[in-house]
Parts: structure tokens; sequence; C-alpha cells
């Protein structure tokens, strides 16, 4: 089990001070790796990076439930690398008790653009008033159902000069009806940072682990696990992938 305590050794933000770094409108770049590199990446991010500390805890969980169609329309729209493609979700943060419906595009210029609302809690179904932000969002009208349930820890980082942010996905667990299945072993650390600013700290470091950038979706291989039988036939070298990493 990897220790967490040198989280201590970092300048902790709290959640006001993320506001300057939202990045609804972002670039992001996605890595995986086994979580027994984690300790020694996160000693080299010390000096560079600030750790948010909600309630004096420094792993958030989160939870969240995705829609999509019956036939899953949004997910084969990843897999067939459609532009401006959508997934919708509601999203608990549990450690701050915010809870938003959010809808995720991403557009043909590559940027991933964000829009949510808060909502109290994350329905079963979704209301009229949901239904109205969505088909504004995406620019149709198409009938959702929920499907599975997405469960992680994150460890957030913003950069000295509040311009990235790091997010650093752990213990994933993933659930449909009465299917469950984990990628528990690996880790999914995500540069989230406007176009316009210069390279990653986190991106040497994870060269020096021999770590590569990789487009990857929790969404997409959490489905493809929940459901084999669905068409994947471009993600198998991404699953090719999580399984050599969690035989490291």
């Amino acid at each position: 089990m990897t220790n967490l305590s040198i989280l201590n050794g970092f300048s902790s933000v709290k959640l006001k001070d993320l506001d300057s770094v939202k990045l609804m409108n972002r670039v992001d770049v996605k890595f995986a790796f086994n979580i027994n590199k984690l300790s020694s990446i996160l000693s080299d991010l010390t000096s560079n990076y600030n750790i948010l500390s909600i309630s004096n805890k420094k792993v958030q969980s989160y939870r969240s439930l995705y829609f999509d169609t019956s036939d899953n329309f949004f997910y084969l729209s990843h897999h067939n690398e459609r532009v401006n493609r959508n997934k919708v979700r509601f999203r608990e943060y549990l450690d701050s008790g915010l809870s938003f419906l959010e809808v995720k595009t991403k557009n043909n210029k590559g940027k991933t653009i964000k829009k949510r609302t808060s909502v109290p809690l994350i329905p079963n179904e979704l209301s009229d008033v949901h239904k109205i932000f969505i088909n504004d969002t995406i620019g149709k009208k198409l009938c959702l159902v929920p499907q599975q349930w997405i469960y992680f820890d994150r460890i957030t980082f913003v950069d000295k000069m509040f311009t990235e942010r790091l997010t650093i996905d752990i213990n994933l667990k993933f659930s449909y009806a009465s299917s469950l299945d984990n990628f528990e072993n690996i880790v999914i650390a995500e540069i989230k940072k406007d176009k316009s600013t210069s390279s990653s700290f986190f991106t040497q470091i994870a060269k020096k682990n021999h770590i590569l950038p990789t487009r990857i979706s929790k969404y997409c291989m959490s489905t493809i696990k929940l459901n084999p039988n669905i068409k994947h036939n471009r993600f198998k070298r991404k699953l090719l992938l999580l399984n050599k990493l969690l035989q490291e």
C-alpha cells in the first residue's frame, strides 16, 4: 500500500484558492501508471506544487453517476472518435458536500469544455430541469438513462504560479446493477491547463519515470470492464496498457 504521509510535506491551499485555475475551457493531458510508482513521484512534486486541503483532508472522495442512451451513444461517439462528443454525469464531492450535473464536451479543436449546474443530490433519473440543461448544452434531445457509478479518491495539486491543476486519482472502482470491478492498482494523473501555458513540470517527472501521456477515459474503460461484449476494438491498446500496468 502506498504511504501517503508524504502529502503532509506540501503547502496547502483551500478550495476557494482554486477559483483562479478552474480551467473550464482547457487542454487535458493524462497519464496512467502502477501505484507502486506513486510515492516516488509525489516526492518529486513537493517543491513545485501546492495541495488542496478540505477540512484538513488532502485526499478527497468522489462518486459519479454517468448517463447515456440505452444504445450507448456517448460511449460509441468516443470509441468512434467523433468530434464534439459529450459525457453527462452527476458528480458528488463527498468531502465538501457539493454535487453537480456536469456536461463535458470535447470539441473539434481538442479542447474540453465543461458546463455544470449545482444539484442538491444525485438523482436516479433526470428531471425536466436536468433535461433542459443537458439538451441546451449538447444541442440535441436524447433519451438518457443511468449507466455506471464510478468511485475514486483524488489528490489535487496546483502549481506555484496557479496556472495549472494536477489531479491524481487512485482507488478506482465502478459498478452497474450487480456488476462490480476496479482498477485499484492503477493511478490516473491528469494535467489541466490553458493551451497557452508552458509545459508542465509533472510532464518532466513522468518522463523521468518512463510514463508517457495517454488518452484514457475512466468512463470508457469501466464501460468495457462492466460490459465486455460492447464494441471496443479501438480501445484494445488501452486495455492492453492497463493490463500491463497491473502486472508491474
